[in-house]
């Protein structure tokens, strides 16, 4: 019988201790066979042509190669790591670009059921994931940004840990800020969020010891700093990351920039709401830093739907350790016995055999499936057109300015709004609606465009239908092109030009 309870505990321990792998490969799977999800965004495109440029000239950008309307201004790569890459594994198709970002993904799921181990039982913790996932999917796409969060849960999850044992910071954590900070400008937020979870940490602790632990963290917060600057472009790319938020009134244009919108019923309402209800009837207490942390969480998640995959992933960590004491969500830790000795060899191999089966279902899967962006990020006829006509200052929309970027055509505007700057963007915006004409022409004249590339449905598409001095050169379900009339060099086949 001694023995029989032993051999339980045991297999259930090691159960145990490879379910957050198994989630993990679980949330690998299920993105890498969902793969089109990933492709939903043609920054992508472009995103890779930097990592190529990269790996071609052996050398970090410094100044635009890519437009004719910012050529040779200042411009440099926050996420020139992730970049390179996506650069290494895209092979001319997008299952390696697909491949890693579900790896990503399925690393932060694997990462943060580690981190909830101690507070919640498996069934509370692969709920918690579950969420997160559900309210992150939205902004999960084949961008610096996915490869970055594994990293963004280890370093914060590092910090709250900290907190949670009223210590300081690891100084392993530093290395992981360098490589944060390599991968995607987002690592100011790891910056940022030092003091919060600090003060966390010091305000738990007696108060003989709180100037010694204050002491710490600000020497780790420097540190951190200093970490943060080993970059290809030093603490410029401090300055770069935070760039973005200069832009204004710009931001709430871009679509994941935008605020939430609660004028219409979403999941993150129902959580946020869901959250608010439970801690309320279950008579949850938090410290003052911990109110603030979630408090910020909130405001970052309702400022910028961006960051609502922050708020789902972070917010759970913050209350994990109030929720475990108050609620007593998290299972007692189990005897060891002599037996145990061995599970450490039992659970590797069993974690190799995972991954082996993993790689084994994904050779056998990329093998049977083609991944593809959406058509209408790839205006792959009307850009051969273009490039026939021999069309060199194109006014195209940013999301083909990521497709004709991977085509080696030097563009008006792509998804780098930090290059552009608010101005010009806005004038873009107001160029796309047509509501001005005589501003939209003047638009064109002033960069000097000798064909556009709009969307088929785009009003500025259909007032240059009317406008004298321009024609319709091409039109299909995804793109339409006009150039001026007195530098039309060809025709389409009519029962293209018809469509």
């Amino acid at each position: 019988m001694s023995l029989s309870i032993t051999s339980s505990v045991s297999n259930r321990s090691a159960a145990r201790g490879l379910m957050p792998l198994c989630a993990g490969v679980g949330a690998y799977l299920f993105y890498l066979a969902a793969g089109e999800i990933l492709l939903r965004d043609s920054d992508t495109m472009w995103q890779i042509k930097v990592g190529q440029w990269i790996l071609d000239h052996r050398a970090m950008p410094t100044t635009d190669v890519f437009s004719f309307t910012r050529y040779g201004e200042p411009w440099i790569s926050s996420s020139w790591l992730s970049q390179v890459l996506y650069a290494l594994v895209y092979g001319g198709d997008w299952a390696g670009p697909v491949i890693i970002s579900s790896m990503a993904i399925g690393a932060t799921v694997a990462i943060f059921l580690h981190l909830l181990r101690p507070y919640f039982d498996p069934a509370r913790a692969f709920l918690i994931a579950a969420l997160a996932l559900l309210l992150s999917t939205i902004h999960f796409f084949a961008r610096p940004h996915v490869l970055a969060l594994p990293v963004l849960l280890m370093f914060i999850g590092g910090l709250m840990a900290a907190a949670d044992r009223r210590s300081s910071p690891s100084w392993w954590l530093l290395p992981l800020m360098t490589l944060w900070a390599n991968l995607h400008g987002g690592f100011v937020l790891g910056l940022a969020l030092i003091g919060p979870i600090g003060l966390e940490a010091v305000w738990s602790v007696e108060r003989s010891q709180r100037r010694e632990l204050v002491m710490r963290w600000g020497l780790f917060g420097l540190a951190a700093l200093a970490a943060s600057c080993i970059t290809p472009y030093g603490w410029g790319s401090l300055l770069g990351a935070m760039k973005i938020m200069s832009l204004g009134k710009l931001l709430t244009l871009i679509g994941e920039w935008m605020p939430a919108d609660f004028s219409k019923f979403s999941f993150f309402e129902a959580t946020l709401l869901g959250l608010i209800g439970v801690a309320f009837y279950r008579k949850l207490t938090l410290s003052v830093p911990r109110i603030l942390l979630l408090l910020g969480l909130i405001w970052m998640a309702l400022t910028h739907v961006r960051n609502i995959e922050v708020f789902a992933f972070i917010a759970p960590l913050v209350l994990a350790k109030p929720i475990a004491e108050q609620w007593g969500t998290a299972e007692p830790a189990e005897p060891r016995f002599g037996e145990a000795r061995a599970l450490p060899v039992v659970t590797i191999l069993a974690a190799i055999a995972i991954v082996i089966g993993a790689w084994v279902t994904t050779t056998m899967f990329v093998a049977q499936h083609h991944f593809k962006f959406l058509p209408s990020f790839e205006p792959a006829a009307a850009v051969d057109v273009l490039q026939q006509q021999k069309a060199h200052r194109v006014f195209s929309t940013a999301p083909f300015g990521g497709y004709m970027v991977s085509r080696d055509m030097k563009v008006f505007i792509d998804g780098r709004a930090e290059l552009y700057g608010e101005q010009f963007v806005l004038d873009y915006y107001d160029a796309l609606d047509a509501k001005n004409l005589g501003e939209f022409l003047a638009l064109l004249d002033k960069y000097n465009i000798d064909a556009t590339l709009l969307g088929a449905t785009s009003p500025a598409g259909y007032a240059l239908d009317h406008l004298k001095g321009w024609k319709r050169l091409y039109r299909d379900d995804i793109a339409v092109i006009h150039v001026r009339s007195d530098e039309a060099k060809g025709v389409v086949p009519a029962s293209e030009s018809a469509k």
